[in-house]
Parts: structure tokens; sequence; C-alpha cells
């Protein structure tokens, strides 16, 4: 039987789906959810205890570490698919050649060569490369009718992503920034399954981040809600069905452009100008769950085919799916909080530090009313328990 290694920050969904393969698994991840499947092959960086902390996750988590304490899997695997966190760059040659998915990534993770590449051929928001915040502000001062964001040059998940303004205070230290023209609008993504000869868009969604709740110029991702629909926009557009069809036609010129393979995502904002490319995330993405709900598949199962060339059919939506993450609101010890549509649950009696991710709201439904109504009804319940079962700062 052939062995497959799934690497990345949280290895969770994935491996549920990957059970179902007639593969050998293997896992290396950072966290260690509770609800994690228990497998033979199996590495985990954060020990979570009972009454110990699980620490700052931006502070502690390195890639590298990942693939340093995973290198006898890596040696021994037929095949590897690097998830959140961990880049096939950071592979060696040899290593890459066992990689499931895109692999030539340096035009897609920096994101000033990516800005480069495609300034000319679609719709994206000016970007420059900066060395400092002095370079930064010369540049803002330059083009006063203009906001800007400072983001980090290799990044995910909305991150160290800040608005430029008077007060900005950013340490560059060994990170490298880019200025980049700030677009606002509503945020979606696409999720796009290529082989080498094809590409289709699978999925379009509504993008979430932590600015579409507390509008608080955060641009950290909380989730996403799929298939996007007139409902599940939640924003005023004139014609949904041109939004997607448009989508669907530049995710696949951009897969072609940057010869995606297996299941990628792009991102995008949307306003009165159109739609704005912002970024490629080269790998499965965080609608990995809700995707597989909507439609019906093992999304891991369609991947790998279309990495190996075999066919794939892609079945129409049957039903909302709603992800949200809970960032803690507070520094607080994890209780049972009996709830059935939560995921990703810490241990019980671990400690999670204020505003660090708590765990995942899944849910699906037909009526979308009804599947917003459910999700949101829960991030209620698990903001008031977390605050019920708040301890002492350190």
């Amino acid at each position: 039987m052939e062995k497959l290694l799934l690497i990345g920050i949280d290895t969770r969904s994935m491996l549920n789906s990957a059970l179902k393969l007639d593969y050998t698994i293997f896992s290396t991840s950072y966290f260690s959810t509770s609800d994690t499947p228990k497998i033979k092959n199996q590495k985990i960086v954060l020990k979570e205890e009972a009454d110990a902390s699980c620490g700052i996750f931006e502070d502690e988590f390195d890639s590298r570490h990942l693939l340093e304490i995973s290198q006898d899997y890596i040696d021994e695997v037929d095949y590897i698919i690097p998830l959140s966190g961990v880049s096939p760059g950071d592979f060696s040659k040899k290593d890459q050649k066992k990689i499931l998915g895109t692999t030539d990534v340096g035009d897609i993770e920096n994101k000033y060569r990516f800005y480069r590449k495609i300034r000319n051929k679609f719709q994206t928001p000016a970007t420059f490369s900066v060395n400092d915040m002095d370079e930064a502000f010369e540049i803002q001062n330059s083009c006063p009718d203009t906001k800007f964001i400072l983001k980090p040059l290799k990044g995910s998940g909305g991150y160290d992503i800040n608005l430029l303004d008077n007060d900005a205070n950013i340490e560059f230290n060994d990170n490298d920034f880019i200025l980049q023209e700030y677009v606002s609008g509503i945020n979606l993504s696409s999720s796009i399954l290529a082989s080498k000869n094809d590409s289709k868009t699978i999925m379009t969604s509504r993008l979430l981040t932590m600015n579409d709740f507390e509008k608080n110029n955060s641009f950290i991702y909380v989730g996403n809600i799929l298939p996007l629909t007139e409902e599940s926009i939640m924003s005023y557009a004139e014609n949904v069905d041109e939004i997607n069809s448009e989508m669907i036609g530049t995710s696949q010129k951009l897969a072609k452009e940057f010869n995606l393979l297996g299941s990628n995502g792009v991102d995008y904002i949307f306003n009165e100008n159109g739609l704005h490319v912002i970024e490629i995330n080269p790998r499965i993405q965080g609608t990995f769950e809700c995707v597989e709900i909507t439609l019906g598949i093992n999304l891991l199962d369609a991947h790998i085919k279309a990495c190996l060339g075999e066919p794939v059919e892609i079945p129409k939506a049957k039903c909302y799916a709603y992800k949200k993450i809970i960032y803690s609101p507070t520094r607080m010890k994890y209780e049972n909080m009996g709830l059935d549509n939560i995921y990703d649950l810490p241990h019980q009696g671990s400690i999670t530090e204020k505003s660090q991710p708590l765990l995942t709201i899944i849910d699906k439904d037909n009526d979308f009313e009804k599947l917003y109504e459910k999700v949101e009804s829960t991030s209620k319940k698990v903001n008031e328990l977390s605050k019920k079962s708040q301890v002492d700062e350190q």
C-alpha cells in the first residue's frame, strides 16, 4: 500500500478524508485538537495539557520545525501533501518530486512577484516593495487620495496586515513587507481543481474576516459561506451570477498562468469597480470541509486524482455550508461545551490565550437564513461559555 504524508498547521479535517482512502497515512501537525484522529504514524508539536497554556501561535509556530521532525516520514512515504503553514518551497528538490499539488510557488507566495506577474493581465491592487516605514510613508504621501495596507511579503491567514496611518509603528525586523493599495469591498474566494491539462472552478464562496463581524480593520481569516448566491454574499450586489461567472473564468486563467495542480484557491475583493485579484493559495484551502459537505465528495481524493491526471466528476452543490473560526474572547480553560457543530476542539482543561484560535463551527442547511442563525447562535454560546471559563492573566 502506498504511503501518504499530510503536513501542516492542522491536519484534522484532511485526516478524516485520508483515512477513507487506500493509503497508509502519516501526519505531522502543529496543533493537536482533541477531535483529531489518532493514527500510528503521527507527530504533533503542541502537546496540550490540563492547566497549561497553548501559547501564542504566531510566536511559536515554525514551519521549519515541522519539516525537521518529519524528515524520517518524508524519506519513507511515496507522496506528500503540504497543507496550510508549509510551503512546497520548504522541501528539498528531491522531496518536492513526492509532492501532490502545486510545487512551483515562488511567484505566488512572494506577493510582490505575484503582483508584477499579473498587474497587466488582471485587475489587482497597486503594490510596492518597501524596505522600511519611511519608504512606506513616502509612497503614501505621494498618493494622498489612496489608502494603503502593509502586509508581509509572504504569509497567509490575514495575519500581520495593518492599515497604514500616522500611528502605524511596525518593526520590520527580519520580515519583508509590501505596501498595497487598500481595496474595500466584498471578500470572495474560489476553489479550483486543476490537472496538467485542465482546470475547473468547483466552488465559489463568501470569504469572511474579523472585519466582517467587528468592523475593526482586522484582516484575519474567520471562515467561508458557500456556495456564493444572492443570499450568501451578504452584501448588495446587482448580479451574483455575473460575479460567479467572472470568478470562474479568472480563476481558470490564473490556474493556467501559474501551472496550478490539484486543489488551490484564489481570493478576490469585489466592489463597484469590479473584481480584484488579491492572492492565490497554492494548496488545499480552509474551505475543505465545507466543499466536501456541499458537493458530497471526498476532496482529498479529488485532489490526488487531479494531481495524478485521473478524471474527476464534480457534482452540483446540494446545500449551503458555513465555517466560522472562533478566536477566544478571553484567556480561558476549555471545558466540554456540549455543542454538536463545533470542531478543532482544545484538550480538556487546556488554556487558550485571548485572541488565539479556540475552535471551529461548521454547519449546513438547505436554507441560508436557518444556517446563518444556527452558526451565529453557536458562536454566541461559545463566546459566553468562554467568558465563564476565564482564568487569570499570567
